[in-house]
């Protein structure tokens, strides 16, 4: 038995147009649609890219025959400014050296994309769990359990979560340490995370609970209760598939966010401490010398960037793509 709604892709424009759409679920329509958006595709590339950096950066930093961590002291002058100009760029140090130090800053951006994309990464799937998880429970029992979500989610969303995250990261981090969490930079990762998962769950909750809401209604739905489906099989084959395009979208939506709050925390002072490799922290120590060398500036601020809006272009892609509704959808 088949009900996985398909009676909405039967009716698709996309389908009227191309035969061979006919029977395709809305999550391969979608699929098909992000492959003909040619500046989602090109964004794809870039992230894959960046991906790519990430996980494969020791094996790419031993080929360059580079040390992210290593102190160059013959690479910056009496000052402590790069010795070259451009901030010190040559064969050895390809994007230069930071100033006062004499570190790679190649080096440094590719274990900083380890770090930035990790966050990113793992705080976007801990959001979606647990917003996905809330959100079909409070669609589907309704009553007290989702009165009680829902409060729950305004309270959380009434929290000045910036001010908070800040003014909480080092208390919250000692704390973390006492419990056992190695000191230092795990602690700090720990607490970002667990921020991130409490002040981000709601937009994912009320999102698929909207969608539950409808979803429950619908023909398909109604046919496999009558068959006597369980709440797992209502939950894994009947709405779990019609809420893929909305938590793809949001997932392409959260993690160039996530990326960014942690370079955005690292600036500050409250994320990751130095010398671990991170963006944001590349980002504060240029701010004092961005005079003496705008090269340190510009360089992991343009990496920064690329990365974010390669992502948020990719999003705009999947939106467009997934969304029933909108202009753009071409197939």
């Amino acid at each position: 038995m088949s009900v996985m709604g398909l009676g909405d892709t039967a009716t698709s424009p996309d389908v009227a147009s191309d035969p061979q759409a006919v029977g395709l679920s809305p999550f391969k329509l979608g699929l098909q649609r992000v492959r003909r958006d040619r500046l989602a595709v090109i964004a794809f590339w870039v992230v894959a890219f960046y991906v790519f950096i990430a996980v494969f950066a020791p094996v790419l930093v031993r080929i360059l025959n580079i040390d992210p961590y290593a102190l160059d002291r013959e690479a910056i002058n009496d000052f402590g400014l790069p010795a070259g100009r451009f901030g010190g760029i040559s064969w050895d140090h390809p994007f230069g050296v930071e100033p006062g130090t004499g570190r790679d800053i190649l080096g440094r951006l590719m274990y900083g994309a380890r770090v930035s994309l990790l966050i990113g990464t793992i705080g976007t799937i801990l959001t979606t769990v647990v917003g996905v998880t809330l959100g079909i429970v409070a669609g589907l029992r309704r009553g007290f359990i989702d009165g009680l979500i829902s409060r729950l989610g305004d309270v959380t969303l009434a929290f000045p979560s910036l001010l908070l995250i800040i003014a909480l990261a080092n208390p919250m981090t000692q704390r973390l340490e006492s419990w056992g969490i190695p000191q230092g930079n795990t602690a700090r990762l720990t607490y970002i995370l667990t921020v991130l998962t409490f002040f981000g769950w709601v937009y994912m909750a009320r999102l698929v609970r909207g969608q539950v809401l409808s979803l429950r209604e619908r023909e398909f739905v109604e046919a496999a209760r009558s068959f006597g489906a369980g709440t797992g099989h209502l939950v894994f084959k009947q709405l779990l598939p019609n809420l893929w395009p909305q938590i793809i979208v949001f997932v392409s939506l959260s993690l160039p966010g996530y990326v960014a709050l942690e370079a955005t925390l690292s600036f500050l002072g409250v994320g990751l401490l130095a010398p671990a490799a991170s963006w944001g922290i590349m980002l504060g120590d240029s701010v004092r010398y961005y005079r003496a060398d705008p090269t340190y500036l510009f360089i992991p601020g343009f990496t920064l960037m690329i990365l974010v809006l390669a992502f948020n272009l990719l999003s705009d892609g999947l939106r467009d793509a997934f969304d029933p509704r909108s202009d753009r959808q071409q197939l």
